[in-house]
């Protein structure tokens, strides 16, 4: 199953909200935000709607004081407050749709357990844990008894009868031991114990062997819990649409990320995972698995949404901006301290106390395309490729595995000048200047046609060929767009008096034209100049 749309109508934070264009090749769906957000409240959305309209035999569950939205007039009730769409056609059997969603909270909390007699459980599509997603979430001790329970079955219904017993027990265990060993090489999970006295999960780790469940960590256990319960749960939820609040929660930041990709290799095929988080390390993950796999993952961002007025979420594109929110939310403070992934040192004066005109274009121009690329004005060329203040050194001491790259602009420089450049690591733009590319003509016509005046293009180049002429007849290089683009940027503004332009022609280049670069082919050209 693969969701589509969700349409809440007051329901707990939300007034009228609909979050849709959920795309179908999306196995994976990511919602960022800060507490309180509405990330939980939306898992709860489905996990409700699912249980009072697919799991009828679960029983209604409606709580006015939790569930309904606590405003003046609110009138909704379990049967119209939330919506679900989906994808696949309609299921057809009771069974599937019982099998639709399957939601865990972020209150999983089940220290230890031991049990010394076995009971039958119902399948788990009839397992009904919670009726709000603020219980606690337990399911280590009734995945023991599945496992146990389902382990007798089989040895007497469906067990080859040259299965050895080591065999047999391989078979029940080996799948989540792997699991398991992958995120903590160390920590093995040995056996089921003896169900009948103190029965409970056994690991050996070091020099200890065979020791009980209540002796793992906090992050080992909130682990094997989410790793057990999905490999047991997928035997009869497939084809399924799973939800998991905050799936780190005690779990160290350099595991979240693998983590996400044990979740993602349980998950079943055809199904979708869904995941409230603020682990920078999840993001980052599922961000390199859009790259690897494109339309496979959806971002939403619920930071700053006002839910008390209708809205309408899509998915985002996960640009700079999405990820300083990610950090600011996951680190706080410490956000200012993280350090990119490239560094583009480009000319400019930031150095030395004045603007920084060209790395504030290339990184609007950059923004989506190369989100963890940071540009950084480093002075002229010579201090670009001589770096007197030793800003790369520098770079490189604070965050080792952070790449430095160099880019200048082309200028009167010869194809042999571009060469030596080339030769000490220092790329050079295929045009004269940044400007070249800020002010090509299909980057004012594209700014004609976004202002509903496109007839006007023509006279807006008109003017650009003639200053160019005029710069020429002064003694002008032909492709010095940098000193024209005056006369542009006060053509422009005669053109479109009744729009804001900039105080001046580079808040006008900054503003107005760099956004526009990544839209047209003139992109590619840049791009592949510098990355």
């Amino acid at each position: 199953m693969k969701i589509r749309e969700i349409r809440l109508r007051e329901f707990k934070r939300f007034t009228r909200t609909t979050i849709t264009d959920i795309p179908i090749t999306a196995r994976l769906v990511m919602l960022a935000g800060p507490n309180g957000s509405g990330k939980s409240s939306l898992i709860d959305a489905a996990f409700s709607w699912h249980r009072n309209h697919w799991k009828k035999n679960a029983g209604h569950v409606w709580d006015d004081s939790y569930h309904r939205k606590q405003v003046e007039g609110s009138t909704s009730v379990w049967n119209n407050a939330v919506e679900v769409d989906f994808y696949d056609p309609q299921p057809a059997t009771v069974d599937e749709r019982k099998r639709a969603v399957y939601a865990r909270s972020a209150y999983r909390n089940e220290p230890e357990f031991s049990l010394s007699n076995l009971e039958a459980l119902p399948a788990a599509l009839d397992e009904s844990r919670l009726n709000r997603l603020i219980e606690n979430d337990q399911t280590v001790r009734s995945n023991y008894q599945r496992l146990v329970s389902e382990g007798f079955r089989d040895v007497f219904e469906h067990a080859d009868t040259n299965l050895t017993l080591g065999q047999f027990r391989e078979q029940s265990i080996g799948e989540i031991r792997t699991a398991m060993s992958s995120l903590f090489p160390g920590l093995v999970l040995n056996s089921l114990g003896n169900p009948l006295n103190k029965g409970t999960f056994r690991f050996d780790k070091g020099e200890s062997a065979g020791f009980e469940y209540m002796n793992l960590s906090g992050g080992e256990k909130a682990v094997f819990d989410l790793l057990l319960d999905l490999l047991i749960k997928r035997r009869e939820f497939v084809d399924t649409v799973f939800f998991i609040d905050e799936p780190e929660a005690h779990v160290s930041p350099g595991l979240q990320g693998r983590l996400l990709d044990s979740l993602m290799e349980v998950v079943p095929d055809g199904s979708q995972l869904w995941l409230a988080t603020h682990s920078i390390g999840m993001m980052r993950r599922a961000r390199d698995i859009e790259k690897a796999h494109p339309g496979g993952v959806a971002f939403l961002d619920f930071d700053g949404i006002n839910f008390d007025v209708p809205q309408t979420l899509r998915p985002v594109l996960p640009d700079r901006p999405f990820w300083i929110r990610a950090m600011q939310i996951a680190l706080d403070d410490l956000a200012g301290y993280v350090t990119p992934e490239q560094v583009i040192l480009c000319e400019g004066g930031r150095l030395s106390g004045g603007r920084d005109f060209d790395a504030e274009c290339y990184n609007t121009i950059f923004a989506e395309g190369f989100p963890h690329a940071v540009f950084f004005g480093a002075g002229n060329v010579d201090d670009i490729r001589n770096d007197p203040r030793g800003v790369g050194n520098l770079l490189k001491a604070l965050a080792p595995r952070v790449r430095i790259t160099k880019v200048v602009d082309r200028d009167d420089r010869t194809d042999d000048e571009c060469e030596a450049l080339g030769g000490v690591g220092i790329r050079v733009l295929l045009r004269r200047t940044l400007e070249s590319y800020l002010l090509d003509d299909s980057v004012l016509r594209l700014m004609c046609e976004e202002f509903e005046r496109p007839e006007v293009a023509e006279t807006l180049l008109a003017l650009k060929q003639k200053a160019l002429v005029n710069s020429i007849a002064a003694g002008g290089p032909a492709d010095d767009f940098k000193r024209v683009s005056g006369d542009i940027y006060l053509e422009a503004k005669r053109l479109f008096p009744e729009r804001k332009l900039g105080s001046d022609k580079k808040a006008f280049l900054k503003a107005i034209c760099a956004p526009l670069v990544s839209k047209l082919p003139i992109y590619e050209e840049l791009r592949d100049c510098i990355f």
